[in-house]
Order: C-alpha cells, then structure tokens, then sequence
C-alpha cells in the first residue's frame, strides 16, 4: 500500500520513527483522534531522533515534547517556519486527549501534513539522497468520524509510550553517528532550498485557530458563530462579516476574532477588528474583547483597558464574561486602605502603593526588590488582598523553585487571609478547581497546565486563569528554564527578589519590561539597617582554592556548564576564568 510516508522505508537511521508515521496515517481508518494521538507519538520520536542524532543539541530541563521543541538551539536548528506545524501537532493531541471536543477527519490530515513537513525536513537535512514526495491526500484511508473517550486515548498514548527508551540513553547509544549526522546536515544546509507548503486563510482560520477554540472550551454552532453579518460598516454595502464571534450564555456577544494569512502580520487585521468591534457594540450594547491572529500569533485587546498584547491562545467563556464584568466591577486603586495586620511598616505600604500606581497606569508587571528578612511575602500578601478588595484579581498562582518555599508562603497566605481559598498543587488533598489561590513548584506547574481538569473535563488551566501571578525570587534562569509557563499564561506578573537592584542582570528587567537598575520599588539591605529593620552583616575573611585559582568554563562538565550559563551571563569564553 502506497504510503506518503514511503520515502522513509529502506533508510535505517530513521528506524525509530518511520514505523509510527505509517501507522498514524493508517489509524485514520479507525478515527481522527486516534489519527491525532498517533501523528503526536510519531513527532516525538522524530524530534527524539533529532535529539539522538545532531550533537548540536542537549536534553532541556526536561525531555517531554513541548518542551524540546520550543528549545532554543533547537529552535536555531530546524525551519523557522515548522516551528507553528509542530505546535499544531501537539495541540491537536491534546484537544483529544483532554477535551470532549470532536476531531474532524481535515484537522487529523492537517496534522499528518505537518508531521511529512517535519520528517520531510529530517530527509532533507540528514540523507545522502532527499527523497520526500509532496503530501496526497489521495493515499489517504478513508474511516469513520466516529468520537472517541479521552480517556481510552490517553491509555493508548501512556501504553506505547512506556516502551520507548529515555532520550538521554539513546543520546548515548548514538554518540559515534552524532558527528557525522551532524555534519552532514551542515552540508546539505550550506545551499538551503527547503520549502516548507504555505496555508491559505481558509485553512488557517478553520484549522488553528478552531483548534485554539476548542482547547479554550468553546463549541462551534453553539457560542461560536463564523462568518457573522454586521451592519454599520464604513463601506459602500455598509455591511461586514466578522470571521468569529464568541458568545456568553446570556446571548451577548463577548468577543470578536479577526483572521489573516498565516504569512501575514497579524497586526493587518487590527483596525478591522475593532471597525467590527465598534458595530457589535451598536447592535448590542456591550463592547466585545478584540482578538485578531494569523493563526500562529494571537493578540487580545481589551481596548477600554489596556494596549494590545500577545497572547498564546483564546480565553474561555468565563474568562471573557470576567473581562467584561470587571469594566463596571474594578474600583480605582486610588486612596487604597493597607491592612496594618499584614503590612504596618512604611517601606511595605510604599511597595504596595507602588505597584498599585504600576497597575493604575496600565503596566502589568511590576517587579520589588526587597532585602532578605523585610517582609516580601506580607508585602505580596498584602497586594494580593488589595486585588482582590478592589477586584482586580480572581485567581492567583504563586510560584517558587523550592517545595518548602511553596508550603511556607501557602501557611503565611492562609494565617493572614483566612478567606481565601488555597491550593498546594504539591498536595493531592488539595482541590486547584475550588481554589482561589495556587501555590506551585514550577515543574508541577508545567506538568498542570495539560493535565489539571475541571470536573466538566475541560481544561482547568486556561490561558486566562489567572489574573496574577507571583514569581518568588526572580531571577534570570527562572525565565530562561520556565519561560513557557510565562508565554502561556496571560495575567500580571509580580515578581520579588531579594538581589540588590544592581547586581540584577538586565534580562530580568527586560522580563518586567523595565529599565535596567530601576525596578517598580527597591528596599535595600543598607536602608533597613539604617532604619533598625534588620543588622548588617561581618564578614570573615578566610582562602578556597575557588577563590585563589577559580574555575575555568572549559574544565567544566556539560552539567556545570550548564548550571553556570543559567546562573551568569551568556557570553562565556571557552577559556574564561569563572
């Protein structure tokens, strides 16, 4: 039988994925969504592969899918434009995994297209011969739209997956063909001729971004409608139709969604947006939240509150009703009363009414430096329940790279705001669905945010959440390692540390949007002292062999070289003294 996959049979390098590739087309005679779980598993294997076989690359902080393909040498590696394929794949799988939603037989063929770009590329990069034919649909098996269980899909996925070997282990097993593999794809990208297929605006729209819809909750017929008419437009017909609009329960209209080319800037559709925007208000009576996106980049404007801004996907209906809530609910952050019971001393009000000042002026991070022992958690305490007072914020994660960190400020969250419902997401006894407040390690917090489920099974997590988040000691490499839980999440970010403004590296200050030294309050160590807060320090003086003969980046294992690049700036010399 005639495969697209075919090209791949007869070369033994790519053993390890060729077989689930044929297999994911052929499930297509079972069901789509069996079709998208194993065109996932096939992706895995082959960027597994990649892995194994380019000694350019390194296992990140962690080897599961999303987070090799977003690495950056990885990213520095293949196509830039495969990039929003691969997510494709990976959301597809997940909206069949842990969602109720439908596949429809074009998403699961969209998504073995992507998977033959992406293995397609490998052909091209690593082969002595390219061989890839084009996609046809034509070879396709024809099967039922039949709606499978999530959960009969997650078991088929956990069951394949408990056979494959740990990247790391394969890395090894491949360590005399990396060199050699690697130079090869050196080679073959001297003269790059690699074409990746360009999708059409029909294809967009009803592809990612009905796929963003769906992992948000949305359900098409129902609370979205495509093509919807307007009137009131300034053209000659005096009539429009918007690409999607998103409706509450109450058959309002709460947001509008304006799709470009996925080769276009999104930016295009900006003013068409809102042009729209402005005749559903007419015809309704409550302005909607503007979305407009080319399928790969999406970008949400609440225009009575804040600038445009990126997002990485759709809010759902409750997130939006919120949104909507909020322009008649939210109270001015002017003239704010500080609970002396948290917060009494004056630097720790100074901070709060710092970022409240931060917040009032449309800024929506916010960064305090304050010296070890002044008081950061009452101080985020205390700005917590000043949001919450003034209904600014609902949900709340808080996050910390140590579990005792994390238990320690749930205990001083629960002693000092009692009515606020808290969840340790290290403890299983804790309910997150029927919490406010979220304390979290930020592995866990990776791992949740595909698999937390409400009890309707949607996704607990969804892009908009959370309205705050807090970053316990902020620093650089927490950004670097955990960056997609930033680039997921839309909410406010507080971040504390307790470095001294001056030795923060300008990359943390370029994370709050700031001005490198000058974060949105500091309370120094010699300040406290001053003030009789807190006693300086002695220092003893004493000689390390570290201190005398320092290390050298070169002498450094991958590990430690790695531990050094996440802790100091990234422009090390192989020589370079540490």
């Amino acid at each position: 039988m005639l495969s697209n996959f075919s090209f791949l049979i007869g070369k033994p390098h790519y053993e390890s994925f060729t077989n689930a590739c044929l297999e994911a087309e052929k499930s297509l005679v079972v069901s789509p969504a069996t079709c998208a779980i194993l065109t996932r598993r096939a992706l895995e294997l082959a960027v597994k592969w990649v892995y194994s076989f380019d000694s350019a690359l390194k296992v990140p902080y962690q080897d599961n899918l999303s987070s090799l393909i977003h690495d950056n040498v990885f990213l520095s590696i293949i196509d830039e434009d495969l990039l929003p394929l691969l997510r494709y794949i990976v959301k597809l799988g997940n909206v069949a995994v842990h969602t109720n939603s439908m596949i429809t037989r074009e998403e699961a063929i969209l998504s073995l297209h992507h998977l033959h770009q992406f293995v397609s590329w490998i052909d091209y990069c690593y082969s002595d011969e390219y061989t890839a034919t084009d996609f046809d649909e034509s070879l396709l098996p024809i099967g039922e739209e039949k709606r499978e269980r999530p959960e009969e899909l997650k078991d088929l996925y956990e069951r394949l997956s408990s056979k494959d070997k740990r990247l790391e282990e394969m890395m090894k097993e491949n360590e005399q063909l990396r060199a050699l593999l690697t130079a090869k794809r050196e080679a073959n990208t001297k003269e790059y001729h690699f074409q990746v297929d360009e999708l059409s605006e029909w294809e967009t729209r009803k592809k990612y971004i009905d796929l963003d819809l769906k992992l948000a909750g949305w359900e098409f017929k129902k609370d979205v409608i495509v093509e919807y008419p307007v009137v009131g437009m300034p053209n000659q017909e005096g009539v429009g139709y918007v690409d999607y609009v998103l409706f509450g329960d109450n058959g309002k209209p709460l947001a509008v969604i304006e799709a470009k080319r996925t080769t276009a800037d999104p930016n295009r559709g900006k003013q068409q947006a809102k042009l729209y925007a402005d005749c559903i208000e007419k015809m309704h009576g409550q302005r909607p939240i503007i979305f407009y996106t080319n399928g790969f980049e999406t970008y949400i404007w609440d225009d009575l509150n804040y600038p445009a801004r990126r997002v990485s996907g759709f809010y759902n209906k409750e997130e939006l009703s919120l949104l909507i809530d909020r322009r008649t609910m939210k109270k001015p952050l002017k003239n704010v009363q500080i609970n002396d019971n948290i917060t009494n001393r004056y630097y720790q009000k100074e901070a709060v009414l710092a970022v409240c000042d931060a917040l009032e002026n449309k800024r929506r991070k916010a960064l305090l430096v304050m010296a070890t022992g002044s008081g950061k958690t009452r101080t985020a305490i205390s700005i917590v329940d000043v949001l919450t007072r003034h209904n600014w914020v609902k949900n709340i994660l808080f996050l910390a790279d140590r579990k005792t960190l994390v238990t320690q400020a749930k205990n001083s969250f629960s002693h000092l705001l009692p009515n606020l419902t808290l969840c340790n997401l290290l403890d299983n006894k804790d309910n997150p669905e029927e919490s406010r407040m979220v304390f979290s390690t930020y592995p866990t917090m990776m791992n949740a945010i595909d698999e937390a489920k409400r009890k309707d099974g949607k996704r607990l997590f969804t892009v908009g959440h959370f309205d705050l988040i807090i970053v316990d000691e902020s620093h650089r490499s927490i950004y670097k390692k955990y960056r997609a839980i930033f680039d997921y999440f839309d909410a406010i970010l507080l971040g504390l540390t307790a470095t001294p403004k001056d030795e923060i590296d300008r990359n943390t200050y370029e994370v709050f949007d700031l001005e490198n030294g000058v974060p949105t309050y500091a309370y120094e160590l010699d300040q406290a002292v001053q003030d009789g807060y807190l006693v300086d320090y002695r220092t003893i003086e004493t000689k390390l062999k570290f201190l005398e003969e320092g290390i050298h980046y070169d002498e450094l294992s991958d590990e430690e070289k790695e531990r050094y690049e996440e802790t100091f700036d990234d422009e090390v010399g192989e020589d370079q003294a540490c």
